[in-house]
Formats: C-alpha cells, structure tokens, sequence
C-alpha cells in the first residue's frame, strides 16, 4: 500500500505550491491524485480531452494541480504548472 501523499512525489518545488493558485479564481491547488492523472493521460492518448477552450488536449501531463472545489485541473508538464485558464481540464461529468 502507497502512503505517499500526492505533494511528495509531485515534480513542482514544494514552496511553488505554497504560493500558487487558481488563476480565475484564486482558490488553492492541490497535487492531483495520480489515478486522476492516468485517467486524464488515457484520454489523451484517446484523443477525447478536450480543455476549457474546447481544445483537444494532445500532450499528455507529468501532474495535474486540482483546484479545491474540484472543478478543474491545471496540467503539469515537464515540471512546469499550465496555470492559463483556457488549458485548465474540466472536472466534471467526467
């Protein structure tokens, strides 16, 4: 059994995610579970991601950042949080 909580295998500086938030909102972003993160990069090896621009999503992300009320996911790739609106990844009705 994994005791490993999300931020402690999380590939952004520890103290970045102190600081760091939603862009739209300004709620707090949270290390994303890394089932959430296989779901979404099985998807996107689908080809059926689409961003909150209606975007396919065609990289497929190292993390994610969940904002806290669940809705959103900022993608993490190459270590470096997407923090733009347009690249966030709806949560819901997935």
């Amino acid at each position: 059994m994994n005791t490993t909580s999300p931020a402690s295998n999380f590939p952004c500086d520890a103290e970045l995610l102190k600081v760091i938030c939603c862009p739209e909102t300004h709620q707090e972003l949270t290390p994303a579970p890394a089932a959430t993160v296989e779901e979404l990069n099985a998807r996107v090896d689908g080809g059926s991601l689409r961003n909150r621009a209606g975007q396919v999503v065609s990289e497929r992300m190292q993390a994610g950042l969940m904002r806290s009320d669940g809705k959103f996911l900022y993608p993490v790739r190459h270590g470096i949080p997407i923090l733009l609106v347009d690249e966030a990844i709806p949560l819901e009705g997935r």
